[in-house]
């Protein structure tokens, strides 16, 4: 019981404090160095996903939305899985928000996490449109816009609730609580987050190419650098922070009843 009690008292709350000479930490370091490689690798991936779905003139003979959906959400499962130990796994500058909001780590460190987020999804972006730039300038560049018949409101609230869910999921599959009661759910715990992932895209891909995830966002309107890729950006930072907020309070103040001014021990 003794081992059950310390995951508890630690759990995702292990980055909470800022250390004494963190930043003179390699292993602070090496944390920030797994999100920059883990949302490259995010980016090169799920926006080569939309290219190749983009380019082709039958949406039957490609992948279509489902696979768009299934290449995000199978990254973040596969990512979280790899980097979940080093970093928490985050890949994603609303993910971090939120676990800042509750708490769960410091903000030398959830500022760091942010940085290397977007400087790997901007370098993960540069590479797919260093492979095929007719290809990535003709068809979006992935970028996120809303779409035509939708309004700037539908599209902010699509991204809040979108990710709501994801972060309401992050909390819920990493609660050390839970941890420490079910031994299954530390190896589960990338799963349900990559499916949240998958879910939420094939809900509001046709609204704003699902966001979600203000690195991914940034990184290819920097890249493909085009007007309409920027009418709209703001949406795609406003309306993941607000709905990690959102989340974070859900899940701390109404689900587990953590009073946000609690002092720590």
């Amino acid at each position: 019981m003794e081992g059950k009690e310390e995951d508890v008292r630690l759990g995702a709350n292990r980055y909470s404090e800022r250390q004494p000479g963190e930043l003179k930490s390699w292993s602070f370091y090496r944390a920030g160095i797994a999100e920059f490689i883990a949302t490259f690798l995010f980016l090169y991936v799920t926006v080569l996903t939309v290219m190749g779905v983009s380019k082709s003139p039958s949406k039957c003979a490609t992948v279509g939305i489902q696979g768009i959906a299934w290449s995000f959400g199978g990254m973040i499962f596969a990512l979280v899985y790899c980097t979940a130990g080093i970093s928490g796994g985050h890949i994603n500058p609303a993910v971090t928000f939120g676990l800042f909001l509750a708490r769960k780590l410091s903000l030398t460190r959830a500022v760091f996490y942010i940085i290397m987020q977007c400087l790997g999804a901007i370098c993960g972006a540069g590479v797919v449109k260093g492979f095929q730039q007719g290809l990535y300038m003709g068809n979006g560049g992935g970028a996120n816009v809303v779409a035509s018949g939708y309004t700037k409101g539908d599209g902010l609230g699509a991204e809040i609730i979108g990710t709501f869910v994801l972060v309401y999921t992050v909390f819920s599959a990493t609660d050390a609580k839970r941890n420490a009661r079910d031994s299954h759910v530390p190896i589960l715990a990338p799963l349900p987050i990559g499916f949240a992932v998958f879910l939420v895209h094939l809900a509001t891909i046709p609204i704003t190419g699902t966001g979600i995830n203000p690195a991914r966002s940034l990184g290819a309107a920097i890249i493909y650098n085009k007007d309409h890729a920027w009418n709209d950006h703001w949406i795609f930072w406003v309306g993941p922070f607000v709905g990690a907020a959102l989340a974070a309070v859900y899940h701390q103040v109404i689900i587990r009843a953590i009073p946000f001014n609690k002092s720590r021990s």
